[in-house]
């Protein structure tokens, strides 16, 4: 049984503990208010950038020498999996999801014959799929939402792979990220950007709504129009994953931390009654061994 010294350190280490996890989650959710309005804000914009390339490059998908980056090469042998995770830790299941899903994606890529190779943003994805997938990972991007995520980190990570796509280095990307739900709810959201799909007839009508005998006309014409959207929308894609994924961060963070201040009151009441207990059961001790001398006088 613990003495009474142990206990009472034992105490102060979890009010300690206990002191930084409630900072933590305070500066999480001051973060988290900002991170997710960005997230919030953004979305409307890429998915409307999103279905306006789509539904320009539509009349393109069936035309032979139409760029690559929209309907794909002649195969889809090797894929490049984008893993967003966080630098740090702390932040519940937040990465261990992601990381998840991505052994998973890749069973099955590699179940079909596939090659998989992986670019990791946040240098928590790639210490662990470093373990058993170190030949699999070309680059790491670190840093990213450090002091906000800025469009430039995106049109970094964008250059890396339009670069590896001219290459002919892979043939298929997908992103793979956490989207933003709640405090509390994340989602883990594959997104293939490489190639885009083609626009169904709905959003396509959603986007350049069709009258009687209208006539669009394009300045410059549409394909040099769609040179330029596609990787504009890339770049706008891999942006509004990252927001998506830092305001998951921050939410993850905040819960977990809130949970272990939780847990830390709980534990320092149950080791106070037992200090408390102990420290009783020493002083009964004490008194008996007194009595008991008194009376043998």
């Amino acid at each position: 049984m613990p003495n009474l010294k142990d206990l009472k350190n034992r105490i102060s280490s979890v009010k300690s503990t206990q002191k930084i996890t409630s900072a933590m989650k305070m500066v999480a959710a001051a973060k988290l208010r900002r991170a997710q309005e960005l997230a919030e804000a953004a979305r409307p914009y890429a998915e409307r950038i999103s279905h306006v390339t789509t539904s320009v490059g539509s009349n393109f998908f069936d035309i032979t020498g139409a760029p690559p980056m929209l309907v794909g090469k002649s195969t889809d042998n090797v894929h490049l999996l984008i893993v967003c995770t966080a630098d740090r830790g702390l932040c519940g299941a937040f990465n261990g999801s992601i990381i998840r899903a991505t052994r998973r994606l890749i069973k099955e890529l590699e179940a079909n014959d596939k090659v998989v190779k992986i670019l990791c943003i946040g240098r928590k994805g790639r210490d662990n799929l470093n373990r058993d997938l170190a030949e699999n990972i070309v680059d790491t991007f670190e840093g990213i939402g450090k002091l906000g995520v800025k469009y430039i980190d995106a049109q970094n990570v964008t250059n890396k792979i339009t670069d590896m796509f001219d290459a002919g280095e892979f043939d298929v990307c997908t992103l793979v990220y956490n989207k933003f739900e709640s405090a509390m709810t994340q989602v883990v959201t594959p997104q293939k950007i490489i190639p885009l799909q083609a626009a169904s007839s709905a959003e396509k009508t959603e986007v350049l709504p069709k009258i009687e005998d209208s006539i669009y006309i394009f300045e410059p014409n549409e394909e040099e129009i769609l040179l330029e959207l596609l990787p504009h929308n890339l770049s706008i894609q891999i942006f509004q994953a990252l927001l998506e994924s830092a305001a998951s961060e921050h939410g993850a963070r905040m819960t977990a931390m809130d949970s272990a201040s939780r847990n830390a009151g709980d534990m320092i009441d149950g080791l106070t009654l037992t200090y408390n207990r102990t420290r009783q059961a020493a002083i009964t001790k004490e008194l008996i061994e007194i009595i008991s001398g008194a009376e043998a006088l």
